[in-house]
């Protein structure tokens, strides 16, 4: 069989598993007790590895913030002494079978969803999502979010997804796009779909009455709700993707404000990195282009599935956030099937006649055809401290997939 032959074949069966994904979310728990090697006094973080000298101003202050919210500093400057001391260890989510959005960061006592492939029977995590502490704001206020979505929120609507036996992801998605969201910036109709399943499960669980209520208001009021639960199925969904022997589908694009990195299927465990990009699109009141960091965040995991950017010209209502026009949006998902492997059979567009998303990014026709996949994202700050700033589309850096094609050539040519 040529290499061709092989490649063709591998990539056939990356796609065969990531149409065959069933994602269920079947809990939300503590990160210590459910994520694989995450320890006492470490930081997962988001994109590739990365060394606290080398983080950005955003990722830094949300380390910061996960070192005042377990207790392990007092304050800022102590907690900045001891992450550049390296007492605190600091490795990438996708190290540990998770995602998380923007700056990514999760600890032991930071309460993650988790979502299971039952076609496969992995699992995959993520953390909850906000426009504070994930930013790189580490205030009081940042962290009373998370302090209520650890005591409150994220106990309670565990309680509920166990008490329902899990709640299927794949058909709720499906469901979502036909509704106008893409699962990456926009996910109201996800959201709501999810808030109204739980909701009667929430009333009857027994638990006092001050948190069942304050966590109705939670749900069915945060527009970003399904972004964590849309990041742990994507997750799930592509980690038995991972190690198919000659493959050249994508398992992973995440990216960390300092350096842009993906992850090929037939080059496991391999990073091919590069400078991260200036996201381009619409900044919120107050904040000017100087203002803003690189690209950051685990949240271009949906695109690898099929959503995000793959999904924008069913999506025109994110472009009040992004940028940009329908036009542009339809252009989009029709350049992402240039460079994928194949279409979903689940997960259609109404705006291009009901045909499903790309999925499985495809190394070689993004070198070939010198296009790079299209991601919809937010903006943080530069400087540690802050909250969301903006939203735009970004674009990854060619030189991701050039690194990697060379480097397949090199393991698969001899």
């Amino acid at each position: 069989m040529s290499l061709k032959e092989r490649i063709n074949a591998a990539n056939e069966e990356a796609l065969r598993r990531i149409v065959a994904a069933d994602p269920v979310l079947v809990d939300v728990a503590p990160a210590g007790d459910v994520i694989p090697g995450l320890e006492d006094r470490m930081i997962l973080h988001s994109g590739p590895p990365v060394t606290w000298e080398r983080m950005c101003g955003a990722q830094r202050g949300a380390v910061i913030g996960m070192c005042l919210f377990e207790g392990w500093a007092q304050d800022p400057a102590a907690a900045a002494r001891m992450l550049a001391a390296g007492e605190i260890a600091l490795e990438p989510n996708h190290h540990h079978g998770t995602v998380g959005p923007m700056a990514g960061t999760i600890t032991r006592n930071m309460w993650v969803w988790v979502v299971e492939n039952r076609a496969f029977g992995n699992r995959a995590f993520c953390r909850q999502v906000e426009s504070f502490q994930q930013f790189g704001d580490h205030s009081p206020d940042a962290l009373a979010g998370l302090e209520k979505w650890r005591d409150t929120w994220g106990p309670a609507l565990g309680t509920a997804v166990r008490k329902m036996g899990g709640v299927p992801l794949k058909q709720l998605v499906a469901r979502a796009l036909l509704m106008g969201d893409e699962m990456h910036n926009r996910v109201v109709a996800s959201s709501s779909l999810f808030a109204n399943a739980v909701a009667p499960h929430l009333v009857v669980c027994g638990l006092p009455t001050e948190q069942v209520v304050s966590t109705l208001f939670y749900a069915g009021n945060h527009p970003f709700l399904f972004l964590g639960l849309s990041m742990a199925a994507a997750k799930a969904s592509m980690d038995p993707v991972r190690g198919v022997e000659a493959s050249t589908v994508v398992t992973a694009m995440a990216r960390n404000g300092t350096e842009f990195g993906i992850q090929v299927s037939g080059l496991e465990g391999e990073w091919f990195t590069a400078p991260a990009p200036r996201v381009q699109g619409l900044l919120l009141p107050g904040w000017k282009e100087e203002d803003a960091g690189l690209d950051m965040g685990d949240s271009a995991i949906t695109e690898t599935v099929g959503w995000g950017g793959a999904a924008l010209g069913g999506a025109p209502g994110i472009l009040s956030f992004t940028g940009g026009t329908a036009e542009q949006a339809l252009a989009f998902s029709r350049d992402m099937r240039g460079i994928s492997t194949g279409l979903s059979p689940d997960y259609l567009m109404p705006a291009l006649n009901f045909e499903g998303t790309a999925v499985g990014i495809d190394i070689r026709k993004v070198v070939h055809a010198n296009l790079v996949p299209v991601i919809d994202t937010a903006i943080a700050h530069r400087e540690p401290g802050h909250g969301i700033i903006g939203g735009g589309i970004v674009r990854p850096p060619m030189e991701c997939f050039t690194k990697a094609l060379a480097r397949f050539a090199e393991k698969y040519q001899g």
